[in-house]
């Protein structure tokens, strides 16, 4: 059951309908139940594997939190020594790491089992071809449920702060089910954390006039990007990167830039969709972008796109490794070998290193998206090395607060973000290498003709809805500079409100991506 589908509306005001019908403390358990039915009519099949994940966290959880009261309550022979005292912490610890550890191997494993599997069998057979050994696998029909990365993270990321001991493990059953399974984040995140969507995830609401219509606000928000903008540009995509032989050069470069624009549109129009869904009921779900498209550079970018995944890696494996015993001796071999100025590099670019690998693992099981996540940190790192002449540059001719400099800087990285987005567009790491050298030695413009164009798919008058489209998106982006757009438009008049809203439902209605024959398409990041 899509979003973008007439099953979802339907589907949603049931729930919303049911949900402020029943007493304020059964309405988190209608939650549940509402997330379990989204997730079974998706497929029973996945159902499996959401209460495994669920139940095995939960316990693991409960039983590292039991087995650090009981140590609190220990009462501790008489004249026990300092050290004595440190031993027996110390066993009580490792005995909550065992549970913490168990739990995160057993549904890391689940995950690489079921994503990662045939990706394994394939490599495996390009080996085995490469070597003359003759060997073939056949690959397993495997269901990949939908959202396992999205709801796995989001129980792990709970299972490593209870053991870090940052809140109290949750005791029933039923309520932490709740926060693994909460309907509007199964699709594509984002990934919350239990400290911040547990703080509203429970507690009674009362229809609020302001909550519902600004929820509805941020629905509606996001159908706009998605039906009118995203679902729209997907045509001339599909069209330029599944025939490269006749689109290469100057199509290329358009593909690119119109990938961009899909991507956003449909990713955070889903986000826009789900935070609106929550809010609604009352329930605050965290962003999960800060017009990234305004970064300067691409540290800047990546801490204002798909934030809840970028810190959930910052803080659950760059951080820890950064910290750890390994580190800890690859700095000390690294400075005694290469010197104070490379060897104090090598841990944090070590570090970051594997936060982008598994960055791009988590994407998808195939090589696009490894070498995707590994042309991220090379950008990044040689950004980093060139810091000093960036300062030197600054520093010599003053343009950092210039407006045109600016500028450039946006579009600098939204060209390299873009270069790197082909990864995603090709799916093969050897012809996104080639699609990407056609735009410097078969750019040519005179290639870009009507009629060309006009086999992408889309009209004129598509194209136009496209351009007035990401002007909105971008002048909207503008104006949240200063403050939410919703609370700006709320302080207008009635008329002038209303009419903005209005004509926003119009627009989706008349100028969205759907028709005879339409077929709602998924969004991209629900494949993650």
């Amino acid at each position: 059951m899509l979003f973008a589908s007439y099953e979802f509306l339907l589907f949603l005001a049931v729930v919303f309908i049911v949900y402020y019908a029943l007493p304020g403390r059964y309405q988190w358990i209608f939650l549940l139940i509402a997330g379990y039915v989204f997730y079974f009519i998706a497929n029973p099949f996945y159902l499996i594997f959401i209460t495994t994940t669920s139940f095995t966290v939960y316990y693991a959880a409960r039983k590292m939190e039991d087995i650090r009261r009981e140590f609190k309550t220990l009462k501790l022979p008489e004249g026990i020594t300092r050290e004595e005292k440190k031993e027996l912490k110390a066993k009580e610890k490792k005995q909550e790491k065992r549970w913490m550890l168990g739990a995160l191997l057993f549904n890391l494993g689940i995950l690489a089992v079921l994503k990662y599997t045939n990706f394994a069998i394939s490599n495996i057979n390009a080996i085995s071809g490469a070597v003359g050994a003759g060997l073939s696998i056949e690959h397993l029909n495997i269901i990949l449920p939908m959202g396992i990365s999205f709801y796995t993270f989001q129980a792990l990321s709970y299972l490593i702060d209870v053991y870090h001991a940052k809140y109290d493990a949750q005791r029933s059953f039923p309520r932490f089910a709740l926060f693994v399974s909460f309907f509007p984040q199964l699709v594509q995140g984002p990934i919350s954390r239990y400290s911040d969507l547990s703080k509203s995830l429970y507690e009674e609401h009362r229809p609020e006039y302001t909550t519902i219509t600004r929820g509805l606000q941020r629905i509606m928000w996001g159908f706009f990007k998605k039906l009118v903008i995203a679902d729209r540009i997907l045509v001339a995509v599909n069209a330029i990167i599944h025939d490269p032989e006749t689109y290469s050069g100057v199509y290329v470069f358009m593909g690119m830039l119109f990938y961009a624009l899909e991507l956003y549109a449909d990713f955070t129009g889903g986000i826009d969709i789900t935070i609106g869904v929550a809010q609604t009921m009352g329930i605050t779900v965290k962003e999960n972008f800060e017009r990234p498209f305004f970064s300067k550079n691409i540290k800047e970018y990546w801490k204002r796109w798909h934030i809840t995944m970028g810190t959930w890696f910052t803080d659950y494996i760059f951080y820890p490794l950064s910290v750890s015993k390994f580190m800890r001796n690859l700095n000390k071999f690294a400075r005694k070998h290469f010197g104070d100025k490379i060897g104090k590099r090598v841990p944090v670019y070590f570090s970051s290193f594997v936060v982008w690998l598994t960055t791009g693992i988590w994407h998808g099981a195939s090589w696009n998206f490894i070498v995707w996540g590994l042309g991220n940190f090379v950008v990044i790192m040689i950004s980093e090395e060139l810091s000093p002449l960036y300062d030197a540059f600054h520093s010599r001719f003053k343009v950092a607060d210039r407006k045109w400099y600016k500028c450039f800087q946006i579009i600098r990285t939204v060209l390299i973000m873009s270069c790197l987005r082909m990864f995603d567009c090709y799916r093969d790491v050897p012809l996104t290498f080639k699609m990407f050298g056609t735009m410097f030695t078969n750019f040519g413009l005179k290639n870009l003709s009507a009629s060309m164009i006009g086999e992408l798919g889309l009209k004129p008058v598509d194209y136009c809805i496209l351009l007035a489209g990401t002007v909105l998106l971008i002048l909207v982006s503008m104006i949240q500079r200063n403050g939410s757009v919703r609370e700006k438009i709320a302080g207008l008049g009635v008329l002038k409100r209303y009419c903005i809203w209005f004509g926003l439902f119009l627009i989706i209605l008349l100028f969205g991506a759907y028709g005879i024959g339409y077929d709602e398409s998924q969004f991209i990041y629900n494949q993650f």
